[in-house]
């Protein structure tokens, strides 16, 4: 039986998606005794490319096409210990691209070879935060060829939060929400006697960051790089979990355009800039004209208003506005308390803004804790007719969060990472958009969602987009709307309360009616364990909570690879069970390869058809199916349909229409690494 959670009140800005969490806090546990091999020989060096930690050719097709290449450092040269594989929320593996890094501590290194000419990289890694919070700063060195070197400066500033939702960035905090129910005691400790005692820091999470680094020259395919702890590090340990190495275009120029240095901005990140960029905008707009930001480093802390104008850098790796985190002296209308830097479209009440065109530049914010009521995504507001092409969103709350209602956005070809809250949230009433080839990494919440709070998404496509390692929540997620579409995106590593695809009735949003299709998407080692429910979710996870889920949903095409548990879950809230159900479901053409627990686990009354479904390495029955609990001397409330060619042997005739084969916690087996289907 699933238990009903506890949902905090949404607030302005973003979602409430965290809840009480579960598992028995691992606290420093979580840094130093993650599943771990003993220092061996060092590896060969030669360059193993991946795309969420697999072959690339697993994942052909999906996901976004980016410059870079992505190698792990658990398959490069290293005299450092690997960490994991751990799916184990709390801990560093399993937040770590494909569930496995490698720990240094001063003196050692890891060794990248170039599998392509590069002139930049990126580094994904972890370092300890202050004992107090806060974070600290430590140094890497980066060579390459074994001459080139140059130190970056790491910090966990921008990591390391804890406790219960919206979370603190203080380790010694006490329950922020005594009277929630938590599932490390399956108690309300306010109502418990004795109160239970909980170890400090409490649910440690968001571990991760990453940096940017121009090295100055291009190096050759083959060369070596080499990351190095010094010796004397203040950090006592550092996790390297990646690297990404590319070859970067030289800045562009735009012929034409208003260049913002001749409205008086310093592009050296000393002075505030803002003032000039308005003065620029009002000039282009009068001129009918672009607005040009060059190379540089442009300071902004504060909103600049969009409206009917082109922005366009350098590029993402020479053009950055760069902000602090401010405090307002009182409130903002809109709950702020903060404000930082950020692009923002006219509300939606007023009209919203039109005709906004974004492209290549970078957003670096300073935002360090989640506090719902603030404003401070690096793109904002309401922008309909527009373009956000070729940006560099980093360390901001949400990357781009829309309130709408708005239509005909198109946000492509972005890069957002390290971000407390969503990468990208179409909020109300956004219609006949697009999101497609956005590269995500790194969410303190849904990485993509479209939330259809009191006005209903519709007819919008989510194509070709990669999502890497949510921290909570979904890779992508639907929450209600009409025809909306989920096609060719890669989605992995999914760590709690949420998974590689979701469509739920909740959060307040309105119903889905037409078509919602999920097509050709990829999810890899998702399938999570709900830690409050205590049962396994599915790679794509349909939930019924608020209202049926009434639409014809459409399910052909994807692959669902190494899932933890299980590969598809259907399934409605316990206190509705009688009331909701998913009626309409079809699957066709979908691979399903590795489950700890089933190809299908169906918790709710309703039907599903599935044509063309192969599964090979099922860890248990092929379906899970409990219906809605009431447990009929008729079979189980939940329909299969076998429209035939569904290969493996998952979906055997005796399991079928309706046979009741009810599990709540069947035990996991640990799937074999996918390999090429024949």
């Amino acid at each position: 039986m699933i238990p009903s959670r506890v949902r905090p009140r949404v607030r302005a800005g973003t979602r409430a998606t965290a809840v009480a969490c579960a598992l028995l806090c691992l606290g420093q546990a979580a840094v130093t005794t993650a599943t771990a091999s003993p220092t061996g020989p060092a590896r060969p060096s030669a360059p193993a490319v991946t795309r969420a930690g697999l072959d690339p050719a697993l994942v052909a097709g999906r996901g976004a096409d980016v410059a870079f290449d992505e190698q792990e450092a658990e398959n490069a040269r290293t005299d450092g210990t690997v960490i994991g594989p751990d799916r184990t929320p709390y801990t560093l593996p399993s937040e770590a691209s494909g569930r496995k890094a490698v720990r240094l501590v001063p003196g050692q290194y890891v060794e990248f070879t170039l599998p392509r000419a590069a002139n930049a990289l990126t580094v994904r890694y972890s370092i300890p935060d202050a004992p107090g919070g806060g974070g600290i700063t430590a140094p890497l060195d980066v060579s390459v060829d074994g001459r080139h070197r140059t130190t970056m400066a790491l910090t966990s500033q921008y990591s390391w939060l804890y406790n219960q939702y919206p979370f603190t960035n203080d380790p010694g905090a006490d329950l922020l929400h005594p009277d929630w129910w938590l599932a490390e005691c399956a108690c309300v400790p306010s109502a418990t006697t004795p109160a239970p005692v909980f170890d400090k820091p409490f649910r440690p999470t968001h571990f991760y960051d990453e940096q940017r680094l121009k090295l100055g020259k291009t190096f050759r395919a083959g060369e070596k790089v080499r990351l190095t702890v010094p010796a004397g590090s203040r950090a006592a340990w550092t996790v390297i979990d990646l690297l990404d190495t590319e070859l970067v275009a030289p800045p562009h120029v735009e012929r034409g355009g208003i260049d913002v240095r001749l409205l008086g901005a310093d592009p050296t990140g000393r002075r505030d800039a803002a003032p000039a960029i308005e003065r620029a905008i009002a000039l282009a707009r009068r001129l009918d004209r672009p607005v040009y930001l060059p190379p540089g480093t442009f300071r902004v802390d504060r909103h600049i208003e969009v409206d009917d104008v082109t922005l366009v850098g350098a590029g993402n790796w020479h053009t950055v506005l760069k902000g602090r985190q401010v405090t307002l002296a009182e409130p903002a209308p809109d709950g702020s308390r903060h404000t930082g830097v950020g692009l923002y479209g006219k509300p939606a009440s007023e009209g919203g803004s039109r005709d906004v065109h974004l492209r290549g530049f970078a957003i670096e914010g300073d935002v360090r804790e989640r506090i719902d009521t603030d404003q401070v995504n690096a793109i904002g507001g309401a922008m309909s007719d527009s373009t956000i092409d070729g940006l560099h969103l980093h360390r901001t709350k949400v990357g781009l969060w829309f309130d709408g209602p708005l239509r005909n956005v198109k946000v492509t070809n972005n890069i957002i990472t390290d971000q407390i809250a969503d990468a990208l949230n179409f909020h109300t009433g956004v219609t006949d958009s697009l999101v497609r080839n956005n590269f995500i990494r790194n969410t303190g919440d849904d990485g993509i969602a479209l939330w259809s709070e009191k006005t209903a998404d519709a007819r919008n496509t989510v194509t070709r987009n990669t999502v890497q390692s949510p921290t909570l929540a979904n890779g992508i997620a639907i929450y209600g709307g009409e025809d909306n579409t989920v096609s060719g995106n890669l989605v992995a590593d999914p760590v709690r309360e949420g998974s590689a695809l979701h469509a739920g009735s909740r959060f307040g949003a309105q119903p889905f009616t037409g078509t919602l299709r999920f097509t050709d998407n990829t999810a890899v080692r998702a399938g999570t364990l709900d830690l409050n429910w205590k049962i396994g979710l599915g790679a794509l996870w349909l939930y019924a909570l608020d209202g049926s889920i009434d639409a014809d949903v459409r399910v052909a095409g994807d692959h669902y690879l190494d899932s933890t548990h299980n590969a598809i879950m259907l399934v409605s809230e316990y206190g509705v069970k009688d009331r909701h159900g998913i009626p309409d479901v079809h699957f066709k053409d979908i691979r399903v390869d590795g489950t700890g627990n089933s190809v299908l686990s169906a918790r709710t009354k309703g039907s599903a058809t599935f044509e063309n479904v192969d599964a090979r390495n099922v860890g248990a029955v092929g379906v899970n199916n409990c219906g809605s609990f009431n447990f009929p001397a008729t079979g189980s409330e939940f329909a299969l349909t076998d429209l035939g060619g569904n290969d493996g042997g998952w979906l055997a005739p005796w399991l079928l229409p309706n046979t009741l084969t009810c599990d709540d916690r069947p035990p996991v087996v640990t799937p074999p690494e996918p390999t090429p289907w024949p």
